[in-house]
């Protein structure tokens, strides 16, 4: 009789068998892929990049399966992953059959839930078996191997005897971070550590590593491992706190101190230093001075500011630079006033969710440049050539391109930005984008540095930009074409548009142009219709207000039925469709706490959702929850 209860206690237990990756277990009766894939396109773009090739770049990989998950498409996507393993089998390395192996591991693991209690150990033992597989495959050297290995250990019953491996796992993770894919994924390994020590009884252990994760509670609905981190007072960050000798001795690039990047310059003979952009805040600026400081004690003084554009986070940490001895030098483009006074018109509320409490207009208000440029302009400063190329980027059009020939660097700013500006202003010019992608071809540098840390990383050579240039110039079209025939914007997106030869094309522009996309048809769309549109929307005036009283005058449903139906939603995966839902439902009954509850499950999904992909998204999610994210110390 024991052993019997002790195995009903297995499957029970099985039930909450993981939500690893951040992903509640696939809920019954769940719609399936077909209808799922009507609304995500960014799923199944993915899936036809994982289903062309073995994809080169693995981050691809894991973007899939992240989405499966995300969707609660678990089931689903350890199929489809098990079928491309198969296909590509004969062509894969062992490191490539590791990484499959654990992506489907991970998601099976999340599915175990939905198997029936009598083959729910057995299929246990089968994704065990599947994660040692991949150990071995990878020698126990691959980052995301070993640490999926461990998350999914360490939520395993008892019965199945993995706790050490899943501390072994996890503990091999903490101690090699810096072949982590960033520092973010520690977040999980002190999560999961924490969980362990903390069913051995130790409350004292186990909250140091809660804290050290991150997170507030040893109940959470996701999982993050985003380079993002956000702070109320100080708002975003892409990266963790790095400096970068791009070129030893003589170019710095320094990430994570705030919104944007620093960078800095010494000239050719040494006695001279020159700074790209200003950073956000005089804080936030000296912070990053001082580090830079500190690490190479020796640098000359700064003497030279340029400006690649006059965005909020470029010039707003000015003041700080001004007040060094002596002044620096400020370069910037002779339109940047017209590029502040449409900054000054965007909803303040806005500005303190991405660059935090601490910052101040009025330092980008006051922000008056000591030399403007109108053309190509040649200087030498320090005996370092320097040329100042004027664009009209696809952000703004004061953008300015600062080039250092000999040293084979380019600091473009932002003018690839995703949203074609800033997306809660008028701006972005789509066609100044192209150009300004024919001048650093033209240019071709080595080094190619932008105004954030994943502009950097993703938009990385002067090739990859020609041929996505080829990609945009085709969705410019097709976007073009569906709004002369009538489309809603819903439905181009849901296209899924995909330029021919893309799949079989340059490796490196695949992950560029998805994260173009959404925002080249929005920022395309809203350019090109006017405030009444072809399905008739932009005729009413309705709001959260008058879909409150749909639901709940004509329509009768209760305060409860409302937030099941969006704790529904989200067991779908259909996370805005629930947002939209909530933020009615609060009209009518206030933010009760029903109400916030359902709203906080539903933002952490979509900021996991969206934290390797669009930052943006990311800030405007965790601040309408409050919810920050701590910066991870780097490993590398």
């Amino acid at each position: 009789m024991r052993k019997v209860i002790s195995l009903l206690a297995v499957l029970a237990l099985g039930a909450g068998f993981l939500a690893c990756a951040g992903i509640s277990r696939t809920p019954k009766g769940s719609p399936n892929q077909n209808q799922f894939g009507a609304s995500r396109p960014e799923l199944e773009y993915l899936k036809a990049v994982n289903s062309a090739a073995p994809p080169k770049d693995p981050q691809l990989l894991f973007l899939l399966m992240g989405a499966y998950a995300n969707a609660n498409q678990q089931a689903e996507g350890a199929e489809f992953l098990s079928a491309r393993l198969n296909e590509f089998g004969p062509r894969l390395s062992d490191p490539q059959k590791a990484l499959y192996l654990s992506a489907i591991g991970l998601l099976r693991a999340q599915h175990a839930s939905s198997v029936s209690l009598l083959h729910r150990i057995g299929y246990v033992k089968d994704t065990i078996a599947m994660l040692d597989q991949a150990k071995r495959l990878s020698g126990g050297q691959i980052f995301v191997v070993n640490w999926i290995s461990g998350v999914v250990r360490s939520q395993l019953p008892s019965f199945f005897h993995q706790k050490q491996a899943a501390r072994d796992d996890l503990n091999w993770c903490a101690a090699n971070i810096a072949k982590a894919p960033d520092a973010g994924w520690l977040r999980e390994v002190d999560f999961r550590l924490g969980t362990l020590v903390l069913a051995d009884g130790d409350q004292v252990k186990a909250q140091d590593y809660l804290r050290r994760s991150g997170y507030k509670r040893f109940e959470k609905p996701v999982v993050l491992t985003t380079p993002f981190s956000e702070d109320t007072l100080s708002g975003h960050a892409f990266a963790s706190h790095r400096i970068a000798e791009i070129i030893p001795a003589r170019v710095y690039a320094l990430s994570g101190f705030e919104f944007t990047e620093y960078y800095f310059v010494v000239s050719d003979d040494r006695r001279e230093l020159i700074g790209i952009d200003a950073g956000t805040r005089g804080d936030s600026a000296k912070t990053a001075y001082e580090a830079l400081r500190a690490y190479a004690p020796n640098l000359p003084e700064l003497t030279t500011i340029f400006v690649t554009h006059s965005h909020w986070d470029h010039i707003g940490g000015q003041a700080y630079f001004r007040s060094l001895n002596p002044k620096p030098r400020f370069y910037a483009r002779s339109n940047y006033k017209e590029e502040i006074d449409g900054e000054l018109d965007a909803p303040q509320s806005i500005a303190k969710h991405f660059f935090g409490e601490r910052f101040n207009l009025d330092d980008v208000r006051s922000f008056k440049p000591d030399a403007t440029i109108d053309g190509p302009t040649k200087l030498k400063i320090g005996g370092t050539r320097i040329e100042l190329v004027p664009v009209h980027g696809g952000e703004t059009h004061d953008a300015m391109f600062i080039h250092l020939p000999d040293l084979g660097v380019l600091f473009v700013g932002d003018f690839i930005m995703p949203y074609l500006g800033a997306p809660f202003v008028v701006e972005g010019d789509f066609q100044g984008l192209l150009d300004a992608i024919d001048i650093v071809v033209q240019k071709n540098p080595r080094y190619m540095l932008h105004g954030h840390e994943p502009l950097t990383r993703n938009f990385s050579s002067p090739e990859m930009l020609a041929q996505l240039k080829v990609n945009l110039s085709w969705l410019r079209d097709q976007v073009l074409t569906a709004i002369r025939r009538g489309d809603t914007r819903a439905a181009i997106h849901q296209a899924n548009l995909i330029p021919p030869g893309l799949l079989n094309g340059r490796a490196d522009a695949l992950l560029p142009y998805l994260v173009l996309r959404e925002h080249v048809i929005d920022r395309l769309y809203h350019q090109n219709v006017g405030y009444w549109q072809a399905d008739l929307e932009g005729l009413d005036h309705l709001g959260d207000s008058d879909r409150a009283e749909l639901l709940v005058d004509y329509l009768a449903l209760s305060e409860k039925r409302l937030v099941t139906a969006a704790e529904k939603m989200a067991a779908d995966g259909k996370y805005e469709l629930a947002t939209s839902l909530l933020e009615a439902s609060a009209a009518r009954f206030g933010r009760t706490e029903s109400i916030t509850k359902a709203e906080q499950l539903v933002y952490l999904k979509l900021m996991e959702k969206y934290q390797n992909t669009d930052p943006f998204k990311y800030i405007l999610y965790s601040a309408k929850i409050g919810e920050q994210t701590p910066q991870m110390a780097n490993g590398k």
